[in-house]
């Protein structure tokens, strides 16, 4: 049985949403096929990927990528970071279950201090959306 494909959305795919990727492969890739994207992609934002590095995970393979490579594919989860990304691609995204958790942007945070808290809040939404989802599975006879 293949693994079911969840994709985390932001506006640029340069901070939250390649956090939510890396934290999602790192702990729950043997289970979701995990990717991110944007509605308008940009080059990674240095300071998220020292984040994710200073959590202990991975940076290797995280880039940005527009929502058009994945045209074609239909996600079972699209989880939607903020709120522009929101208006921009809920209408229309091919995905099964959509979720909007609306995270401020740590770019407009003044240190470093605003990815680390990212990083952590990610991390909580994402067991817990792991968690729900595990007890949906269960709870079907």
């Amino acid at each position: 049985m293949s693994k079911p494909h969840l994709i985390f959305i932001c506006t640029e795919n340069s901070a939250r949403s390649l956090m939510a990727e890396a934290i999602a492969k790192h702990n729950f890739g043997d289970r979701f096929e995990v990717a991110s994207a944007g509605t308008d992609p940009q080059h990674p934002d240095i300071r998220a990927m020292e984040a994710i590095k200073r959590h202990g995970l991975s940076v290797e393979g995280l880039r940005s990528k527009s929502l058009d490579e994945f045209a074609g594919l239909t996600m079972d989860y699209a989880i939607i970071l903020c709120s522009k990304a929101k208006q921009e691609c809920s209408e229309g995204l091919p995905a099964k279950h959509i979720m909007a958790w609306d995270f401020p942007d740590p770019k407009l945070g003044a240190s470093d201090k605003a990815y680390d808290t990212t990083m952590h809040e990610l991390s909580e939404r994402i067991k817990m959306f792991v968690l729900l989802y595990d007890k949906q599975r269960s709870d079907k006879p």
